[in-house]
């Protein structure tokens, strides 16, 4: 469902069943998956693509090439139902992953709000991020990390 005020272009690929909040943006050649929440205002500049049962919050912006939501790199995981929780105003740059939970960790990865994910980091799965967190570059949190 597309909020009043959102702007999806043309070459991005929306799919039944998303939640876009008002005021968002989808840049080009985007990809958002069914079971997808996006707050008001979330802006996705182009390449970024949100799959799974994904809720990123209010003015969060991603930058592109962004992986958020896909499968955790978990050779345990088998498809059980798992979330990620993002929250309010993130700064996800380029080149970041973030991976949703697993059975084994409870099933969900967190992140607070006001945090910033420079370019190439990751956030594995079952992972707990506070508020105001800072990633630098290339770093990796392993999964069931609590910050």
């Amino acid at each position: 469902m597309q909020a009043v005020g959102s702007d999806i272009h043309p070459s991005a690929i929306v799919e039944n069943g998303v939640s876009i909040g008002e005021g968002c943006v989808v840049g080009p050649f985007c990809v958002v998956g069914k079971d997808v929440k996006l707050g008001k205002r979330v802006k996705l500049h182009s390449h970024v693509v949100v799959v799974g049962n994904t809720v990123i919050g209010d003015d969060t912006v991603v930058w592109p090439f962004a992986s958020i939501g896909h499968q955790p790199q978990d050779l345990k995981y088998k498809g059980e139902s798992n979330s990620l929780i993002i929250g309010q105003r993130n700064k996800i740059r380029e080149s970041v992953s973030i991976n949703p939970g697993t059975h084994g960790g409870g099933g969900l990865t967190r992140i607070g709000d006001d945090c910033l994910f420079m370019l190439g980091s990751h956030v594995g799965h079952d992972c707990t991020i506070g508020n105001s967190v800072v990633v630098a570059n290339n770093s990796a949190i392993a999964g069931h990390v609590v910050i």
